[in-house]
């Protein structure tokens, strides 16, 4: 006795998968102070509903022996209010130390956790810095996810940021 099975495959090609990559990169420039530290820094998305969409990355003191540099991050005040004060730190993948004046890259391509799942739409990408016996900044750059072509966009702080750019390739 033979027994058919059809099985259609139609649904499964309906929808193409998509893939893009972002790179980040943050200038933290060398500032001429009395006394100098590092800043911490916030990275994420923002739907137009200004609600978190993903968070990037987080830089600030994680080897602080007495855990002292949690406390800190509410200097982050967007990123604190919109996300942060719901997050358990450090988070794998997320946060990391604090880093020197310098140009700085973060790469993220399709299959990374923070941008897997993102919905496409509208986005911003905003960096807030800010530092101790210092101010703080935030930038904000607008982009589409997924982006239909290649895309740089940048933007230029005026004190705790330098030059922030952002490619995003289909």
């Amino acid at each position: 006795m033979r027994i058919l099975l059809s099985v259609g495959l139609s649904g499964l090609m309906a929808a193409p998968a998509l893939a893009a990559d972002m790179e980040i990169s943050i200038e933290i420039p060398k500032l001429d102070v009395a006394e100098y530290h590092k800043p911490y820094v916030a990275v994420w998305l923002e739907g137009p509903d200004k609600k978190v969409a993903a968070n990037l990355a987080v830089w600030y003191d994680v080897a602080n022996a007495k855990k002292e540099g949690d406390k800190w991050l509410k200097d982050l005040r967007q990123w604190w209010r919109r996300t942060g004060r719901e997050l358990t730190v450090p988070a794998d993948g997320l946060t990391s130390a604090t880093r020197a004046p310098g140009t700085h890259d973060l790469k993220l391509d399709a299959g990374h956790p923070a941008l897997k799942d993102l919905a496409a739409g509208q986005y911003e990408l905003i960096v807030e810095a800010a530092r101790e016996v210092g101010g703080r900044e935030v930038l904000r750059i607008p982009l589409q996810w997924p982006p239909k072509e290649g895309t740089s966009l940048n933007a230029k702080g005026e004190h705790e940021l330098g030059a922030v750019a952002v490619n995003v390739k289909p």
